[in-house]
């Protein structure tokens, strides 16, 4: 019996396989564990593989293409139609099995080891940004049982905190003085831990001539562009522009139904970092519009006229993506 294709259901330790033939007869439904898992592929014919694009994806995915597997990630809410009834290992597997053979189904791109590198330093500085937030959130809610309040922004939260470690008096107890000398200092050194990293990746935009290509787009610096290419790659996934404004969850709803269309707001489906990174650019350009409107393109001007300003920056980052 020649199988043909094989769904690969991935865990921390214990893997799920579901395999059938060239006939559609179920040729294995077996659990491996992750020591297996190349072995028992190394021991089949080139076929088709499918998985989730989950985590750990990228890496089995690269390693059964090295195989001479065909592997196709499949998006996991595009799997779980294919489920029946109860959800387990065998099941999951089995809807993988079935949600690859689709002719319509959509499929994710297989990450580079390059494209993970730059990935891991966007992920990391991500989680350092949240807990510098963390801090100054928590610094300013203990000074304010005292009565001492800052002005917003993280500017204000860092001046103050140099001021405070630079030694300057307040009226506080003993106690909670150092408890926002604690705090002063976390927050300086998260702060020169996301400068490390944004140097970094304006290191890698510098050596890498997509991420400089992306820069010539007006408010695409060097985060926006090289966490585009990093999650992205070349793009050949997306027929148009459109498709990818769509997979960032850039464009709008659509509930349209007996002839009538009814769009609704932006569905926020796709991927929320870039999407994030790309309103957040339009928003910086929205400043230079509205000094100089002449010098921009007249439908930038007229949506800034016509529309709030957080919608017209969705509707700038769609377009520009």
């Amino acid at each position: 019996m020649q199988v043909t294709t094989v769904g690969l259901d991935l865990a921390k330790n214990v893997f799920q396989v579901h395999g059938i033939s060239n006939h559609g007869e179920v040729a294995f439904n077996r659990a491996l564990r992750r020591s297996q898992v190349l072995t028992f592929f190394e021991r089949l014919g080139p076929c088709l593989v499918g998985m989730e694009a989950c985590g750990t994806s990228y890496h089995w995915a690269r390693g059964l293409i090295k195989l001479g597997h065909d592997v196709k990630l499949i998006p996991p809410i595009y799997v779980k139609p294919y489920v029946k009834r109860g959800k387990t290992d065998a099941a999951d597997a089995e809807a993988i099995c079935e949600a690859v053979t689709r002719p319509t189904m959509r499929f994710v791109g297989v990450k580079t080891p390059g494209q993970k590198a730059i990935l891991s330093v966007h992920r990391t500085r991500s989680l350092i940004v949240r807990q510098r937030t963390q801090t100054i959130n928590m610094l300013r809610a203990q000074l304010a049982e005292f009565g001492i309040i800052f002005p917003k922004g993280v500017g204000h939260a860092t001046q103050f905190a140099k001021r405070v470690l630079e030694g300057e008096q307040s009226d506080l107890p003993q106690i909670v003085g150092d408890v926002i000398a604690e705090l002063c200092d976390q927050l300086l050194f998260l702060h020169r831990k996301i400068a490390h990293y944004s140097r970094e990746m304006t290191r890698i935009a510098k050596h890498e001539p997509r991420v400089a290509l992306l820069q010539t787009i007006p408010s695409v610096g060097p985060i926006t562009a090289s966490a585009i290419i990093a999650t992205v790659g070349i793009g050949k996934q997306f027929n148009n522009g459109r498709e990818f404004a769509a997979w960032l969850g850039l464009t709008p709803l659509n509930r349209s139904s007996g002839g009538k269309e009814r769009l609704g707001r932006i569905s926020k489906m796709g991927d929320r970092y870039i999407r994030g990174l790309l309103v957040l650019g339009m928003v910086s350009r929205m400043r230079s519009i509205n000094k100089n409107p002449e010098r921009y393109d007249p439908w930038f001007a007229n949506i800034l006229a016509r529309k709030p300003s957080k919608v017209a920056a969705v509707a700038m980052a769609n377009k520009t993506a």
